[in-house]
């Protein structure tokens, strides 16, 4: 699983104090052995908070250029000497998970994300959705359906495990009944946008006029996108949450045939869109997407989703201590291991109290049933997580 914004700005104030704090940050790269082809496409000055993002933003684009550029940072003689050298060797840690799976697993078949401390139920089909439309370039849209709290939000978690592997970078925006187009325009400007360079102020402020400067806002950040070193993907989430009468629907099919119509012109760089909640019987996209588009439909997961989870987890995985049991015992003693995972699983969900297969207790698919209203799929990804890292520690 990438690092998240936080931990990107973390790293890149760390470059810039301790790896290229140097008024001649060339011969800084080469001697921290970052490969000469790789330095010199890098449009380095002397300010060096410049070169950090420029270095930062140019090693983002693969997992084994973040893995370079961590192990550089751990490996500095005056970072490793500083209490925050453990946040670093934590992340390389984490990138090095990334790039293993990258080179070992089908990285769209991935149930634990985040070097295992993260669970991805089920959805086959998405899995298979999202394949087909990474490697189709002239799909540009994705709608993903759903009931409520069925796990639609839940694929955004996925779409940042593939992005770490496919080499696009998400932008989200969460939507609901005061979001605007403007709003939603401004968050995606800034995700594309250095605002350093007074580009994203200057976009907002030119969103002052109503509709026609929105048209050309949107031309304007998807040329922006397209012209960015980073493959954009914009994903709005909650598209159920929007009013019916909101200028966001506009925005949205305004926003997917600007797309369309640059995907021919600079295919390999335009960016894509995924409308989270976007259910068929919602205002239509334009015509003209109508072979552009890819669809998925989320469900809740079921005890069978569970049970089918912990019956590869534990045959991939097998304890130790069962090593020495025949063919047979050991069979045995992993499907009890299961048996008792999902038991402890679906009780610690709510399935017990008398929920029907995949529903929370007393509600509806998917819906709100558990403390404070969390979702049955949240409850049901954290008591899996839990009952893994018990299995862990059994040795």
């Amino acid at each position: 699983m990438p690092l998240e914004t936080p931990e990107w700005d973390k790293v890149t104030e760390w470059v810039r104090e301790y790896l290229l704090d140097s008024t001649d940050p060339y011969t800084q790269l080469r001697h921290a052995d970052f490969a000469p082809e790789f330095i010199g496409g890098l449009p380095l000055t002397a300010v060096s908070s410049q070169n950090a993002r420029v270095l930062v933003q140019a090693s983002r684009r693969t997992i084994d250029g973040q893995v370079r550029l961590l192990r550089a940072l751990v490996l500095n003689d005056r970072l490793r000497n500083l209490p925050c050298v453990r946040d670093a060797e934590e992340y390389l840690a984490q990138l090095e998970r990334d790039a293993e799976a990258h080179t070992s697993q089908d990285v769209f078949r991935t149930h634990l994300l985040r070097g295992g401390a993260e669970v991805f139920l089920d959805r086959d089909d998405l899995r298979e959705t999202l394949r087909a439309f990474v490697a189709d370039d002239h799909k540009s849209v994705l709608l993903v359906d759903g009931e409520p709290c069925s796990g639609r939000s839940y694929t955004y978690t996925f779409i940042r495990h593939i992005a770490q592997h496919q080499g696009f970078r998400p932008a989200r925006v969460l939507l609901g009944p005061t979001v605007t187009a403007t709003k939603v325009v401004r968050r995606l400007t800034a995700f594309v946008s250095d605002p350093r360079t007074g580009a994203a102020q200057q976009a907002a402020a030119d969103l002052d006029d109503p509709l026609p400067a929105l048209d050309e806002a949107v031309h304007w950040l998807v040329l922006q996108a397209t012209g960015a070193d980073d493959l954009f993907w914009f994903v709005l989430d909650d598209c159920d949450r929007l009013d019916p009468g909101s200028d966001v629907w506009d925005l949205i099919g305004q926003l997917a045939l600007t797309i369309y119509e640059y995907e021919p012109v600079r295919r390999a760089q335009a960016p894509r869109l995924v409308l989270l909640g976007y259910g068929e019987s919602m205002r239509q996209l334009p015509y003209e997407l109508r072979h552009s588009m890819c669809r998925d439909r989320a469900r809740t997961a079921g005890p069978d989703d569970v049970r089918a989870f912990f019956d590869r987890y534990v045959r991939e995985q097998p304890p130790p201590s069962l090593a020495a049991l025949v063919a047979e015992e050991r069979e045995a003693a992993l499907a009890g291991l299961v048996d008792v995972a999902v038991e402890e699983v679906l009780a610690a969900a709510g399935e017990a109290d008398g929920g029907a297969a995949g529903n929370p207790p007393g509600g509806t698919p998917g819906g709100p049933g558990g403390p404070g209203g969390e979702s049955y799929m949240r409850r049901l990804g954290t008591a899996v997580e839990g009952a893994i890292r018990v299995y862990r520690a059994l040795g």
